[in-house]
């Protein structure tokens, strides 16, 4: 993946920390770009956190509920029970919202003039979101940006998650597909781009589904694999297994190793639109017993099943995002590509269904009400729950009931009612 400039950043970090040489003490992980984040994480403990002692020198933090100097204290520590300490801290933002934070940044930078040579701190600022042209950056996260590099730049490296080009994307899925030794077809690479908007999350995952699908023996009639001369003799007597069992002339297995363009539109298209954006057409439709049938067909149709429910619950807040952007801007089916960013579009054989369905909902208020409420799920679902099934049911249940009015919701004619 060198060649690809999308992939340069990451490439260059798992450089980086492949060598004792030059690795740093910190890095910040720049963007919300989840498939190379998983790319950076997985190289890190792979290099610097083997699995033997990964219990004991991994830490997942969040400034949210620890402190900067309780962090740079634990990294200063050696560990007792590991040679080398890793640190992944989210939630970088908490260091920049309101307020000097003087104390928070003298602890930083006394803590990097002489820093622990045997522990690695990763910042992961995911509240940006970096396109893949740098140019067309949102004003708000380009100020972001600046602010770190200002404050962590003389101590930390920076790898950019920026979302990954289309084209990119497409040489990713051919040449990964040729390492594994299966033919992807071009057009049929493009079609799966295309159809994720170059979402690299969706695409993965969609890309071992259709590894798997055509690397799966299939049935090919025996006729055509046995040789003319022996067809008739192969043909006269049945043939028997070594348990004595008559063997069937009607198949024998064979893999195909290559996607074709069908393939995708089979085992991706299809699917997307079965599942998905009917469980979110029946929900704006608040037709509740359809959208709980829809439900358990998309956790059965899922690898993970349950365990794959904060896959779904991203798509879900995805989808309510693209409609209430599409609600407040009122477009049409033609202009939806101009409101809605690269990387943030959905399939096209979907823009008239997530059209119909955003203007269902009567005002901006129900949908930012289903944003919340899949947000609550998700940090149900990240809680350990005893029955994530459960989590999730109560959640289809509340996005297809109607909401109901508080008494102190305020109206226009708030001041006659008081």
């Amino acid at each position: 993946m060198a060649s690809l400039k999308s992939f340069a950043s990451v490439d260059r970090f798992i450089a980086e920390i492949a060598s004792p040489a030059t690795l740093r003490p910190a890095y910040v992980l720049l963007g919300d770009e989840v498939f190379l984040y998983d790319r950076c994480r997985k190289a890190v403990l792979a290099t610097l956190a083997p699995e033997d002692t990964r219990d004991f020198c991994l830490h997942d933090l969040d400034l949210a509920e620890t402190s900067i100097f309780e962090i740079l204290d634990r990294a200063q520590t050696p560990s007792l029970m590991a040679p080398f300490q890793v640190l992944f801290v989210r939630n970088l933002k908490t260091l920049y919202s309101r307020g000097s934070k003087k104390e928070e940044f003298a602890a930083i930078d006394t803590y990097f003039r002489s820093p622990n040579p045997s522990a690695l701190i990763l910042f992961v600022a995911d509240h940006l979101r970096i396109p893949t042209d740098l140019r067309k950056m949102d004003y708000q996260d380009k100020e972001r940006f600046e602010k770190i590099r200002e404050t962590l730049g003389d101590w930390c490296g920076f790898v950019e998650l920026a979302r990954v080009d289309e084209n990119d994307a497409i040489k990713w899925v051919t040449t990964t597909a040729e390492s594994r030794n299966i033919k992807f077809d071009p057009d049929a690479a493009r079609e799966l781009v295309d159809s994720l908007g170059a979402d690299m999350m969706l695409i993965a995952s969609e890309f071992e589904k259709l590894l798997l699908y055509v690397s799966a023996p299939a049935a090919q009639p025996l006729e055509s694999v046995i040789p003319t001369e022996a067809r008739s003799a192969q043909w006269r007597a049945p043939r028997i297994s070594s348990e004595g069992h008559p063997i069937s002339q009607e198949a024998t297995q064979i893999t195909k190793n290559r996607v074709t363009l069908g393939d995708v539109e089979t085992m991706v298209l299809a699917a997307k639109q079965r599942s998905l954006y009917e469980l979110t057409d029946a929900i704006s439709a608040k037709d509740r017993p359809r959208a709980l049938l829809l439900l358990h067909g998309l956790l059965n149709a899922s690898d993970g099943g349950e365990d794959a429910a904060i896959g779904h619950l991203y798509m879900l807040a995805r989808t309510f995002r693209q409609m209430l952007i599409i609600s407040e801007k009122n477009v049409d089916p033609r202009a939806i590509w101009q409101v809605l960013w690269q990387g943030f579009r959905m399939p096209p054989f979907a823009a008239e269904d997530l059209i119909k369905q955003a203007r269902r909902y009567k005002s901006r208020r129900e949908l930012t009400r289903a944003i919340r409420l899949v947000a609550r799920a998700d940090l149900e679902l990240r809680s350990s729950p005893a029955n994530k099934l459960l989590v999730l049911e109560r959640l289809i249940l509340d996005l297809s009931t109607e909401p109901k009015p508080t008494p102190y919701d305020p109206t226009h004619q708030f001041a006659m009612e008081l």
